[in-house]
């Protein structure tokens, strides 16, 4: 313990200490997120019944559209904007006030979206309330600047703030959710935790990192709603194909088969998480010093970790899902072994998009690979209408993210990315 003190504080404010640290906040939010609802989840499938749960997670997957039309890319362009600003406080509270007004009406104009909705369309109209109250997720997300803590390199409050919100859904889940009627309590609790975790990110914002709440012109909030319109289109697009496949399912087959489909896919979610923290620790540091060769490294390195979870999941399929869910979830086992081929193209492909070509300046590849991929998505999601089922969604996933990472390989090989030794620029 002496020695790693020693040598922290001997490279302390370094750029890969500082990448390193950021990982490490991030990952130790991926656990918290992976094992939460790998306590929640069997929980919740027992008690709801998986018919019940199917309806709670479609719930989810629809409200998941407005979130990505409330973020607007934001994630992305905001991100940057901040890393890249973040020595300056006067244009760091431009950015972060003006994408706060926006982002609060599109909020806004979602509601009235979905009430709209709720009205006209009759699926919704039996069970709107749950609609209504998973909204408040999107509002916690709104509230919550993941982006800002992001761009300032300050990983460790995502995590602490993430964590509460989890802490406080899986508390009180296990309180008050105690059979099928009580369904409604899901969403409800998850939404109350978004919230309070995105109204403690805004008071740390103002009171610890000192930025002044200002009033934008009318010019610059044009221009950052032009500078992410790009983002906002690729954020829609990779929403076709991963929170439309719950939703179709529930939309065409019914609320068994999203809920099979499901909670597989919470799984894959889970493997997937682990590298989640990667990708967004090296977006905002190689945007900032273009250190290709460590990037190299870092991507070789969680290739092979990749590798190791897939054969574990694809061995174990069975014997996984029979622990986790319970008895009568063969379906959820099948899909998982698809899952676990799913994760190698995905990390290869989340690895090289925004944290490399974007962060690189050649975001339009990263951006036009998930256009195309969703076009695709879509297109064979409608040819497989007549015999769809939640094997079929999985393979055409398995084909959407496979053009994806070959648009993304087509860029770094035409720019020859792989082979530049970027230096880092001060």
């Amino acid at each position: 313990m002496k020695f790693i003190r020693l040598l922290h504080n001997r490279y302390k404010g370094s750029k890969e200490i500082r990448l390193a640290e950021n990982y490490v906040s991030l990952s130790a939010l991926q656990v918290v997120n992976y094992l939460l609802p790998l306590v929640t989840l069997p929980y919740l499938v027992r008690v709801l019944g998986v018919e019940v749960y199917g309806l709670v997670m479609f719930a989810h997957a629809f409200i998941q559209y407005f979130v990505v039309l409330t973020d607007y890319g934001f994630n992305l362009s905001a991100t940057r904007e901040i890393a890249v600003n973040r020595d300056d406080p006067d244009k760091v509270a431009a950015i972060f006030n003006g994408v706060m007004i926006i982002k609060s009406l599109l909020l806004l104009a979602g509601l009235l979206l979905l009430v709209a909705l709720l009205v006209i369309v009759p699926k919704f109209q039996k069970d709107y309330l749950i609609f209504l109250i998973t909204y408040g997720i999107v509002a916690g997300q709104v509230l919550f600047p993941v982006w800002f803590f992001q761009g300032m390199e300050k990983m460790k409050y995502i995590t602490m703030l993430n964590i509460t919100a989890k802490v406080i859904f899986t508390v009180t889940l296990f309180i008050f959710v105690r059979n099928r009627d009580d369904y409604l309590l899901v969403p409800l609790l998850n939404s109350a935790g978004f919230i309070v975790a995105g109204c403690l990110s805004i008071w740390i914002v103002f009171r610890r990192f000192k930025v002044k709440p200002i009033l934008p012109r009318m010019p610059q909030l044009i221009g950052q709603l032009r500078q992410s319109g790009q983002f906002f289109l690729s954020r829609v697009s990779v929403s076709l194909y991963t929170s439309s496949n719950t939703f179709i399912l529930g939309l065409l087959v019914g609320n068994t088969a999203a809920g099979y489909y499901a909670a597989a896919e919470q799984l894959y979610k889970g493997m997937q998480g682990v590298f989640v923290p990667l990708a967004n620790a090296l977006y905002p540091f190689v945007s900032k010093e273009r250190n290709i060769a460590l990037f190299r490294k870092i991507y070789v390195g969680a290739m092979s970790a990749a590798s190791v979870i897939a054969a574990i999941a694809f061995a174990f399929s069975g014997p996984i899902t029979s622990l986790i869910f319970g008895a009568g979830f063969e379906p959820a086992a099948d899909l998982l072994r698809l899952f676990a081929l799913l994760i190698l193209i995905n990390v290869a492909s989340v690895l090289i998009g925004y944290p490399f070509l974007a962060a690189l300046d050649h975001s339009r590849y990263a951006n036009f690979s998930v256009v195309a991929g969703s076009i695709c998505h879509v297109l064979l999601l409608l040819i497989a209408i007549p015999f769809i089922n939640i094997y079929w969604v999985a393979i055409i996933t398995i084909i959407t993210e496979s053009i994806v990472l070959a648009i993304r390989a087509y860029g770094v090989r035409k720019y020859h990315l792989w082979r530049v030794a970027c230096k880092p620029s001060f």
